[in-house]
């Protein structure tokens, strides 16, 4: 009973802090991206975890959220180094000394979630271990049912509210938050992402000592070697950059097309070259595509590369979960434009993640949403261009992609199996194609004897349908009026009474709501007019 006195009393405090926030940052007069991001900042390392998450989703969040977001440090103040020894503890259930023999106080890195410190084992190995915030699985669970709450408090003016299903939004954020809380998932996603690429020569992975590894504490293989895009120390190595931005590219994109399974998170910080091999570490946040969806997304760079706007629609609505009503010519619309600008460009020359982001900009204002790996790779890619950039900005992700998709279509091509998917495809076509004439034969005769129905489904524009909702209303408004005089008229020639002046006062009651909705009409026609 005490216990659940003193988290009532925690979650009041908390919101009652929530609420000075949003209080001062007047939130009753809208939000903007740049108010969201200091808001988040201000509310401390949870927030700003969510707001990472948040800026993943630039299939439902405005782009211009997403790239605030992006803003967002990652690096927070460090915990005590006696809550990591509290935690490194209570995860062993014996002294951590028992594990290490040593451990530097001073982390490399402190983020919303987990710290890494450098430490060296029993054994003389040197090691990172990442340690888990304390109680910070707790915090965050009481601030995201916190912020179930604070949503109600948001004016409806602004975009961001009227666009987002927010609670929708937070459910997401937590499943993702919770999947990178467990360290036995990152370990299995260190395990399984070195198993794909064991035979990529130029490609590692951090050893990963899972004795050591709870859900709480990870421990790896320390790398000791220059960042991606520190081009002043590999340079001094004796890399050659455009080697290595092509090595990286290559890779990233048989992550993606080939395994299906890849690095969500690809900033600097987490890919480093040390002797020769590119060292992917962090493997906290992976994304996934289904064979489905690889195969979906092949069929849409084609369209691309052909400029066929119908095999990109497709390819949108086949990936895509519709959130409402979708605009079918609106859609083709949009992308018809998105095909006239990056079409018209040699492979080469089309920047990857631009197309990439404009194509989500496309379905979310057609409330399509993209499966969530489909938004991982978005930011994937953005930040492997950037990294790009950085070493080697010549490359062409492109190219690479359209190259490798080729060698993998080659090497995968069934002939037996295509040739009998086309055999299957002539044989109906043909079938299909020799009854034309009986079936164009019947269509004619029902034709001529008035039998034939044509079924329309037709559908109408915004502006359109306010001009007949209020013409309709107008002319409700007006037979109202019209029987209003003719009823109070008629009623004046008569002796009922009471009277007012002479005249009924029933009709006199008509006369006067005539004329107030002639007045109401008058003055909305003059206001409408001045819009």
């Amino acid at each position: 009973m005490a216990k659940n006195s003193s988290e009532k009393m925690d979650n009041s405090a908390r919101l009652r802090q929530i609420r000075e926030v949003l209080s001062r940052h007047r939130i009753t007069r809208g939000i903007t991206p740049e108010k969201l991001r200091e808001i988040l900042e201000e509310l401390g390392p949870t927030y700003i975890k969510l707001g990472q998450i948040m800026s993943l989703h630039s299939d439902i969040l405005p782009q211009k959220y997403c790239d605030e977001l992006m803003k967002l440090n990652s690096e927070v103040p460090p915990m005590p180094f006696c809550d990591v020894e509290e935690v490194i503890s209570h995860s062993y259930r014996t002294d951590w000394h028992d594990v290490f023999r040593s451990m530097e106080e001073t982390p490399l890195g402190s983020a919303s979630i987990a710290q890494v410190h450098r430490a060296v084992l029993k054994s003389g190995e040197q090691v990172v271990v990442k340690v888990q915030r304390k109680g910070i699985y707790d915090v965050m669970a009481r601030d995201i049912g916190l912020l179930h709450r604070a949503v109600g408090f948001l004016p409806p003016i602004g975009d961001l509210k009227n666009l987002v299903d927010l609670d929708m939004v937070l459910d997401e954020m937590w499943q993702v938050a919770q999947e990178e809380m467990d360290f036995l998932k990152e370990a299995a996603n260190m395990q399984e992402f070195a198993r794909y690429n064991r035979d990529v020569a130029y490609v590692r992975t951090p050893k990963l000592y899972r004795e050591y590894t709870t859900g709480r504490v990870l421990v790896m293989e320390y790398i000791d070697g220059p960042s991606i895009t520190d081009a002043a120390r590999l340079r001094s190595e004796g890399y050659d950059l455009k080697e290595i931005g092509s090595k990286l590219a290559n890779n990233f994109i048989k992550q993606v097309m080939e395994d299906g399974f890849f690095h969500a998170d690809p900033h600097p910080g987490n890919v480093k070259v040390q002797d020769g091999k590119i060292v992917w570490i962090d493997m906290g946040m992976m994304g996934r595509l289904t064979d489905h969806d690889r195969q979906i997304m092949v069929k849409g760079v084609t369209g691309i590369a052909m400029h066929d706007v119908s095999m990109v629609e497709s390819a949108v609505l086949k990936l895509g979960v519709f959130r409402g009503k979708t605009d079918r010519g609106r859609l083709f619309n949009d992308l018809k434009q998105f095909l006239d600008e990056y079409g018209s460009l040699s492979m080469g020359e089309v920047d990857i993640a631009d197309a990439m982001q404009s194509l989500m900009e496309i379905m979310k204002h057609n409330k399509i949403s993209m499966p969530h790996g489909m938004t991982m790779l978005a930011r994937g890619l953005a930040h492997l261009e950037g990294d790009l950039v950085a070493i080697s900005p010549d490359i062409s992700m492109v190219d690479i992609a359209v190259s490798r998709i080729t060698d993998h279509t080659l090497r995968n091509f069934d002939w037996k199996k295509e040739l009998a998917h086309d055999a299957r495809v002539l044989y109906r076509s043909t079938k299909k194609g020799a009854e034309i004439p009986s079936l164009a034969a019947d269509a004619l005769k029902e034709l001529l004897k008035g039998q034939t129905t044509v079924n329309l489904n037709l559908t109408s524009t915004n502006q359109l349908s306010e001009v007949i909702y209020s013409s309709v209303r107008n002319l409700v408004i007006g037979l109202c009026v019209a029987a209003l005089l003719m009823g109070s008229s008629i009623l004046c020639t008569t002796g009922m009474e009471p009277t007012l002046l002479g005249i009924p006062l029933l009709g006199a009651v008509g006369f006067l709501a005539a004329i107030g909705m002639t007045v109401f009409l008058v003055l909305r026609y003059f206001i409408n007019r001045r819009k």
